[in-house]
């Protein structure tokens, strides 16, 4: 049986504890707020900053300001000059651009995407190409208890996705053999494509018929019907599909669901201010 000293005892330490967790919280959310602060001056200087720059700045001290430019800079997050200046990087614009382009097309395909969940009561997905993946932008869920479901912010390969064959097949030949040579034929299902080969033909067939399937190859049990969102240059820009479970989503089904996401892109095109 615990003494009245030992539980006061046990009190103390497990205060300490909360502070000391308390603590590193707050360190941790110090710290998240001074890289904001140096990659918010940077970006207000599109001629970069040296050190001292980033400092007077942001008013962080010199070693600490210096830890996070290394970091920065060792993550190509930022880039330094040969003058010293600190300069926004490869990785940190690359995402700018992604959400830039993510959220212009999620804006003008909103409206269509919402008309194509109300006619197929099946989810509907709007996905860009990024760094040889398929990048979830927007997502509306099936109102159907049993549904397939995708967060936004998701990533998938190109090859067992209806969005991602949808997205290759309308690239420019250059941008085209490079993300083939890029893939890795990983087999989510027995039903995925697994080589080169069967790839390329199953692009031919998309750019024939103009929408794209995967037919329960990223999982068992799901289909889903994908057509590209096509620039003036007939370039895929974008890419919307309706994903569901076999039994609603029937072989039957699909070249009516592929003429109704063919004409859903191509308004989604329009909005964007491409011509028809």
């Amino acid at each position: 049986m615990k003494t009245r000293a030992a539980e006061s005892a046990a009190g103390l330490e497990a205060q300490r504890n909360a502070g000391r967790a308390s603590g590193d919280a707050s360190a941790q959310v110090g710290v998240i707020s001074k890289v904001l602060l140096i990659l918010e001056a940077l970006q207000s200087s599109p001629a970069g900053l040296c050190l001292k720059g980033v400092c007077d700045a942001t008013k962080i001290n010199k070693s600490t300001a210096h830890r996070f430019l290394k970091h920065l800079e060792r993550e190509e997050y930022l880039l330094r000059t040969p003058a010293g200046a600190y300069l926004i990087g490869p990785r940190l614009a690359q995402m700018s651009a992604c959400a830039r382009k993510g959220a212009s097309l999620q804006a003008a395909a909103r409206p269509t995407l919402s008309d194509l969940w109300r006619s197929t009561h099946e989810t509907v997905n709007l996905a860009v190409l990024d760094h040889g993946s398929v990048f979830y932008v927007d997502v509306m869920e099936s109102p159907h208890e049993f549904r397939l479901v995708s967060r936004i912010g998701t990533r998938r390969p190109l090859h067992v996705t209806g969005l991602g064959k949808a997205l290759t097949a309308f690239l420019p030949p250059c941008e085209y053999e490079n993300t083939l040579t890029g893939i890795t034929f990983q087999r989510l299902t027995p039903k995925s494509i697994s080589n080169t080969s069967q790839l390329r033909a199953e692009l031919e067939k998309v750019r024939r018929q103009g929408y794209a399937v995967d037919n329960e190859e990223a999982l068992l049990g799901c289909r889903c019907v994908s057509a590209p969102i096509l620039n003036s240059d007939n370039v895929a820009i974008g890419a919307l599909s309706v994903a569901g479970p076999i039994t609603r989503m029937s072989q039957a089904r699909v070249p009516a669901l592929g003429k109704e996401v063919k004409t859903a892109a191509k308004a989604v095109s329009m909005a964007m201010g491409f011509a028809a």
